[in-house]
């Protein structure tokens, strides 16, 4: 069983049927205490970083998100938004985040991009840094739908585990342990989002 995680923002029943499609079956929650006893966990999310930080402490999800991912380490897949709280802090809202990763959220640098516009949506090629169970050799030809105006910036290259060109080459998944975030949207994202959800289902820590 796969707990995603409701803290107010995302698209959680287009996750849950993708969960579904792949093999999996997912439940939505907000309650701490199911985070918690989870097997495995997605934080999801469609927004605005500092409302989803604060939603998270409103709802008292903090504790339960920490102890899941850094104390039990059980699996845990962020997605858009919520790959982007996993950061210590966001230039949206100014705006510290769960700290699980050594970067900060930076908006995507107009100037650099050579007239394209923000936010960088639709479909995009990801080039690996290194495999993943939920990432294994890729082929040339996978492509993934993004819908986003800022992207993460790691310290640690080794947190890198893909990036994606948009005017210039950013981040758009890390991965340390247990957890790994994605700026894409899998469940979006038709047989290659697919493949990469039923990676998470058997994924084994």
């Amino acid at each position: 069983m796969i707990t995603i995680v409701d803290y107010g923002l995302g698209n959680l029943a287009s996750i849950k049927n993708m969960i579904r499609k792949a093999g999996g079956r997912a439940e939505i929650s907000s309650d701490p205490e199911a985070i918690r006893s989870a097997d495995r966990l997605i934080l999801p999310g469609v927004g605005h970083f500092a409302a989803g930080m604060a939603n998270i402490r409103d709802r008292g999800l903090l504790p339960a998100l920490n102890e899941i991912a850094l104390e039990k380490g059980r699996p845990v897949l962020g997605i858009c938004l919520g790959m982007q709280l996993m950061s210590r802090h966001s230039e949206e809202g100014n705006t510290g985040g769960l700290g699980w990763f050594d970067a900060d959220i930076i908006r995507f640098r107009q100037d650099k991009l050579g007239g394209l516009k923000i936010p960088h949506m639709g479909w995009n090629e990801v080039k690996l840094k290194h495999v993943h169970p939920l990432f294994p050799e890729r082929s040339a030809e996978e492509r993934f739908y993004f819908v986003h105006s800022y992207h993460i910036r790691c310290d640690r290259q080794e947190d890198i585990l893909a990036t994606a060109h948009y005017g210039y080459d950013f981040t758009c998944a890390v991965s340390r342990n247990n957890i790994i975030g994605v700026q894409f949207h899998p469940e979006k994202s038709h047989r290659f989002g697919m493949e990469v959800m039923q990676r998470f289902i058997g994924w084994k820590q």
